[in-house]
């Protein structure tokens, strides 16, 4: 207790005045005010007296006031820390040296210490309930709208983080999304060991998401393998930051990643607009700042844990609160799917279609989907020519959407509420947070138009923005906006991009394509749970070693990943000791993100299975979308009938080798 306070003879004093009705409202709002009260804040026992709240009118209209503010308090504060991103996270040319100062400033990050100071977010803690994860769990399936409201707003106030903790870190993690957003390779200056160039003048691809894509679409190539090879040997530089840092987008040199030989590029070799660099062939490598970064975002949430006893590291912030999963269930879900025996199945049937035995690139094997064989040559010529800027995208967004399965009114309300911008990194849907204001799509545009990459992933970010659209819009308490956590919206943005050929005019629904995207989905779930395992693996070591120096962390996700890799992956795909699950770049600036992208499939399968008994497809995303921030299996019961769970995707791919029905 923070506050000297005669609690008994205050609480007595409440219920002679309100009535015993209220004794169990009453002791529990002045327990949950007395834990954040601070000395400073004044005399808390005349500030209970004034407002605490018992007649259900004015209650229900202290409800609906406060729930009118954060709205219009949260929908302006998106909105202003999406203006100071503005050039960071948009394709608007060179940075002005204050760019990076603008990006890392967060008008929000003073908002609830402020609210504190003004006493409003003790009237929220007086007069409506705080409940733990597992409360929510248990008793949430029978609570009402309302209640799920009241456990909302009373929610955002469990802790009172200083503010000056708050904007250090959100400036830590904006200056790890600059790093990444501007980290290029220039494949074309990429040679091999006959002095060779395996990639086409003009490629620049941002790591890790086009790199992984690009090694996707090698599969189709003649010389596809040997390019997978060079790609591979690439992520292993970054990862092990071995990488020269003069080559990093740098459009004027030339590097063998194999040797790690950096030359100058001909005059002849280099792009006609390549941007202005320094042309100096220096090996050195990169001073782990991949690591820096990310020690520098565990430093600053680190400052937090001690304002935050409900949840009092960052690991249990990402679990218990912003998943509202614990960490065991998500470990127990993914070991499931990468220690099933059907992963083996899956390798064979891939090594046969290959005629090779599996190698680490084929993690990131793509010929399930329709589209796997396709050249991407083919695929970027119609991309291009379709979408050759942002705006064109914008436009065909109508006909997108109802490819997708919306009615035309529906399509069309829809795209109005979206923005599509072109992006400085790969892509991005950033949500908005008030009624009036879109939801904004970026994907990068090349100045050839938007290649197959950057139509996928801006497939994939439409999915986001039409869920951000209909849980904003549609949800029936704006304090329920959204969905219950990033996972779900990872998932029903896959339920999207599963069908960006089908968008192309190049696929179409039948049993073999059915099939096709059961073993894609597995894949992608296995894959993905490795990587995730990687990333809260590295939290836990932060965590243990809270005092280490980037060159240790860089060491210790070197051999994380390498553990990871052995246990589950090398069996199948060899490459012992490979570090390569570490590439992914949210592990830098998302902190422990990369959790939700297996939880996603997994959740994404479980959606498609209704969305396959139920149509059409349009009407039921928008029910499930419309439910809002409840918990991850109220939600999903709510959209399919059945809790979180890896069985359907593990049952579908069983029958899809041949094996028990679905």
């Amino acid at each position: 207790m923070k506050a000297s306070v005669d609690v008994a003879a205050l609480e007595a004093e409440l219920v002679a005045k309100h009535g015993e009705a209220q004794r169990a409202r009453i002791a529990r709002g002045v327990s949950q005010v007395l834990a954040q009260w601070r000395p400073e804040d004044g005399d808390v026992a005349a500030f209970v007296r004034e407002q605490f709240v018992s007649e259900p009118r004015l209650l229900d209209a202290t409800f609906a006031r406060l729930e009118r503010l954060f709205e219009q308090l949260d929908g302006h504060m998106v909105e202003l820390g999406r203006e100071a991103q503005w050039y960071t996270d948009l394709d608007l040319g060179p940075l002005l040296p204050v760019e990076s100062l603008v990006a890392a400033y967060d008008p929000s990050a003073h908002v609830t210490d402020d609210l504190f100071r003004a006493k409003v977010g003790f009237v929220v803690l007086l007069n409506f309930p705080l409940t733990t994860l597992a409360e929510r769990e248990a008793r949430g399936p029978t609570w009402t709208r309302r209640q799920w409201a009241e456990a909302r707003l009373a929610g955002r106030f469990n802790r009172r983080v200083p503010a000056e903790i708050e904007q250090e870190s959100s400036r830590e993690v904006a200056a790890a999304n600059l790093y990444i957003a501007e980290y290029n390779v220039w494949m074309h200056h990429l040679v091999d060991a006959r002095g060779e160039r395996l990639f086409p003048k003009g490629m620049r691809l941002i790591s890790h998401w086009n790199l992984r894509d690009e090694l996707k679409a090698d599969y189709a190539d003649p010389r596809g393998l040997e390019k997978q090879r060079m790609i591979v040997q690439v992520m292993d530089r970054i990862i092990t930051q071995t990488i020269p840092a003069a080559v990093i987008d740098n459009p004027r040199l030339d590097w063998n990643p194999f040797t790690n030989a950096v030359t100058m590029a001909p005059a002849e070799s280099v792009e006609a607009d390549a941007p202005a660099r320094e042309a100096k062939a220096d090996a050195t490598r990169e001073p782990d700042t991949r690591y820096a970064r990310l020690l520098a975002i565990f430093q600053a949430a680190r400052k937090a844990d001690p304002y935050v006893p409900v949840a009092p590291t960052r690991i249990a912030r990402a679990f218990d609160l912003g998943r509202e999963l614990s960490e065991e269930r998500v470990k127990a879900l993914l070991t499931q799917v990468l220690e099933s025996p059907l992963v083996p199945r899956v390798a064979r049937e891939i090594e046969s279609r290959l005629g090779r035995k599996l190698e680490p690139q084929d993690l990131w094997y793509p010929g399930f989907r329709p589209g796997g064989k396709r050249p991407e040559a083919e695929l970027d010529a119609l991309t291009r020519k379709r979408y050759p800027t942002a705006e064109a995208f914008a436009k065909d967004l109508p006909r997108i959407l109802r490819g997708i399965g919306f009615t035309g009114e529906k399509a069309d309300w829809l795209a109005a509420h979206i923005r599509v911008d072109a992006s400085r990194g790969a892509g991005h849907a950033q949500p908005a947070g008030r009624r009036g204001d879109f939801p904004r799509l970026r994907t990068r545009v090349e100045k050839g138009g938007m290649d197959y990459k950057g139509y996928n992933i801006a497939v994939h970010e439409l999915g986001h923005n039409v869920e951000q659209v209909f849980s904003l819009y549609g949800v029936d308490h704006t304090l329920l906006a959204g969905v219950p956590n990033n996972a779900f919206t990872e998932a029903l943005a896959f339920v999207f991009q599963a069908r960006d050929l089908e968008l192309l005019g190049l696929g179409k629904p039948d049993a073999t394509r059915e099939r096709e995207r059961v073993l894609s989905e597995f894949w992608q779930a296995w894959e993905r749970s490795g990587i995730a395992l990687v990333d809260m693996a590295v939290w836990h070591w932060m965590y243990a070693h809270p005092e280490a120096t980037p060159a240790e962390l860089r060491e210790a996700v070197v051999a994380i990943s390498r553990d990871v890799w052995n246990r589950y992956f090398a069996p199948v795909l060899g490459g012992e000791g490979t570090p390569l699950l570490a590439v992914y770049s949210h592990m830098i600036s998302y902190p422990l993100y990369l959790p939700d992208y297996p939880l996603g499939h997994l959740i994404a399968f479980q959606i498609e299975e209704q969305l396959s008994r139920k149509g059409p497809l349009g009407a039921e995303f928008e029910r499930m979308a419309t439910f809002g921030s409840v918990t991850p299996d109220v939600w999903m019961v709510h959209a399919t009938g059945a809790p979180v769970s890896a069985e359907p995707l593990l049952r579908a791919t069983e029958a899809a080798l041949g094996g028990a029905k679905r």
